[in-house]
């Protein structure tokens, strides 16, 4: 198989159903977000973090993908039986950020990203994570998205931000607060 086709050299792309839609299309931006998401979360899985977050982690992808699939098929034009994002896999996220935050001690001030390059790659994910469910709203007001997928991106954004705080804790490096002026 070819990795390029020349179909997309006038800048429009096919979703999954057929339909050709320009590059910059609501859609592609979303499934694209969730695919930068995805090359992050694999960045921080490439750091010094424990065996269980990296395996949490590659869950995490696989629901990416899922994710992605879902946001590049053409509403209604699709005939493809598409895996889908399940309660459980949400299940899974709260059930993390409990444990973590079980062992951390509880958030009184916002938290300024850094410290380490592991924890940073997870404030940016989370960052990414962000726009792509803003992205994703905005496009459910257009066109059909699953709503469990607008859910799983908000969980996952704070799955991030605890697990940004937990592999700080782990490797022993402080928070750095943040205090407003005044």
């Amino acid at each position: 198989m070819k990795i390029y086709t020349k179909t997309g050299d006038a800048g429009s792309t096919m979703l999954i159903g057929g339909l050709r839609v320009p590059k910059y299309d609501i859609r592609i931006e979303a499934y694209g977000t969730v695919d930068e998401l995805n090359a992050y979360i694999g960045l921080i899985r490439d750091e010094n973090i424990s065996d269980h977050q990296k395996q949490i982690l590659r869950q995490v992808q696989d629901h990416l993908f899922i994710i992605g699939s879902n946001l590049a098929a053409a509403p209604g034009k699709s005939k493809m039986k598409l895996p889908q994002v399940l309660p459980e896999d949400i299940d899974l996220l709260e059930q993390e950020i409990d444990a973590m935050q079980d062992i951390l001690s509880p958030l009184r001030h916002f938290i300024l990203p850094g410290g380490s390059k592991a924890v940073s790659h997870c404030h940016i994910a989370r960052c990414v994570c962000r726009r792509a469910e803003r992205i994703t709203v905005h496009l459910k007001e257009e066109s059909f998205v699953e709503d469990i997928i607008i859910i799983y991106l908000n969980r996952l954004s704070d799955y991030l931000f605890v697990l940004s705080r937990k592999v700080a804790h782990d490797n022993q490096i402080e928070e750095t607060i943040w205090l407003p002026r005044g």
